[in-house]
């Protein structure tokens, strides 16, 4: 049989390198999740598809609830929606006692439909509609405002429902972290937020009983959150004294990182991001620090990213390869940037699924979308792929199926390895009928 051509390669030698032939390229190979293979999965459910592990999901939780929990005595877990909102995923976590934090009419009515009692929903975010406000005042869910046109239409939704309702505002402050999110809330190192409460305090329909901020995400430095906090506890004191008013809990949001590689972050993840427990250290700390013995709030925490990121895999195939101009190898995979939003910001792993034999070489990566932009990785290097080869991206569960699009092709179906080791779809692959089914076509552009 006739041998496959290898291009030949030059490798510099660099002096002081790991050895005489400077640094290993070797890219491990990943054939398996949670002991399912790769290949047994794409078989049965197409290529590109979206793979979780319920057993990371629930490991990851676990761990951060015991981080907190063992540190401060008052704790809850609400889960992030706009992560992932997936049902199997948001199950899981509901299954581990976490409540749903939403953003979005929508992600209300998600959570109801997944059996959350509105009691259990906190609804956050700058845009609440008038029906928004209505449906979770009546339901009695946690509405925490953003703005004091917010507070106004509250104030006259609550007055005609007849009942005084519980509410929180959102804060933002200078914590260190840039940029720094001013969008949100109202301002706590100017007068901005003492006027919020002032107003809130002369009104007969609006009860304040708590107070949100969410510094950023992604947060690398766990000093700033004892920074937020710090700053949430004394400006509680402050509003408690000044306003006779007692404050039932304290949100700080989420942003905990994951194993992901920020763009520009040349360290391995596993040096850059601290370990979760020193988020917990330096919280709880602060909190336990400032807080009288006879006083706990209800430190609430918006989980989402650290939990469910490392859990998602993206399973895709080479379907091209090609020689660039600049004579850098190129191949074109069936899974580009319409899946992968975050891709934008992280340099995500990219392993083959099988081994493959050749010198690995710099390549660049596209997807299959009629775009220039659609690139997965710039400049990774790789083994030769055989049109064929899969590779697996991670980690990739945390927002790339919130905000996927439907742009050229169908989005892929997604399974899950159960904890057992079983696996399942957890979502169907898209169908023509998925799209068209909200289109009207006026009878006189009609072809038949």
């Amino acid at each position: 049989m006739k041998k496959v051509y290898v291009k030949p390669t030059l490798k510099k030698q660099l002096m002081g390198g790991m050895n005489k032939f400077g640094n290993n390229y070797y890219r491990p190979i990943k054939s398996e999740i949670d002991g399912v293979a790769v290949q047994k999965l794409l078989a049965e459910y197409g290529s590109p598809l979206f793979v979780f592990s319920e057993k990371t999901i629930r490991n990851q939780y676990r761990k951060l609830h015991q981080a907190f929990s063992t540190r401060y005595p008052n704790t809850q877990f609400s889960w992030s929606y706009k992560t992932n909102y997936l049902g199997a995923i948001c199950s899981i976590l509901h299954q581990e006692g976490e409540t749903a934090e939403v953003v979005s009419g929508f992600e209300y009515e998600k959570a109801i439909s997944l059996g959350v009692n509105p009691a259990d929903i906190i609804f956050n975010g700058p845009y609440k509609t008038d029906e928004d406000l209505k449906r979770a005042f009546t339901d009695g869910a946690t509405v925490n405002l953003d703005n004091f046109q917010e507070i106004y239409r509250a104030e006259k939704i609550a007055s005609e429902l007849g009942k005084q309702v519980n509410i929180g505002i959102r804060l933002n402050m200078e914590t260190g972290i840039f940029p720094r999110w001013e969008k949100f809330g109202f301002n706590l190192d100017t007068t901005q937020a003492v006027e919020a409460v002032n107003r809130i305090s002369r009104s007969p329909s609006l009860k304040l009983v708590g107070l949100h901020s969410h510094i950023g995400t992604f947060v690398l430095d766990p000093n700033s959150y004892a920074q937020q906090v710090e700053s949430m506890v004394k400006f509680m004191f402050d509003i408690e004294n000044r306003f006779n008013i007692s404050i039932e809990y304290l949100d700080i949001g989420g942003g905990f990182p994951s194993k992901n590689k920020l763009k520009g972050t040349y360290l391995p993840s596993d040096i850059v991001t601290p370990d979760i427990d020193e988020y917990a250290e330096k919280i709880c700390d602060t909190l336990m620090r400032l807080l009288p013995a006879n006083k706990y709030p209800k430190l609430i925490l918006e989980t989402g990213r650290h939990i469910v990121d490392e859990a998602g895999f993206l399973l895709t195939t080479v379907f091209a390869q090609k020689q660039l101009s600049s004579g850098v190898k190129s191949y074109f995979v069936d899974a580009g940037i319409n899946l992968l939003y975050t891709s934008t910001w992280y340099n995500m792993d990219i392993q083959p699924a099988v081994e493959t034999k050749g010198t690995p070489e710099p390549v660049v990566i596209y997807g299959p979308l009629c775009m220039n932009i659609d690139v997965l990785a710039e400049s990774i290097y790789m083994p030769p792929l055989p049109t064929g080869t899969p590779l697996v991206i991670s980690p990739v569960g945390a927002y790339n199926v919130t905000q996927w699009m439907q742009f050229i092709t169908y989005r892929p179906a997604i399974a899950m390895v159960f904890a057992d080791g079983s696996y399942g779809l957890i979502r169907r692959r898209e169908k023509l009928e998925d799209v068209t089914k909200p289109e009207i076509i006026p009878a006189h552009l009609a072809l038949n």
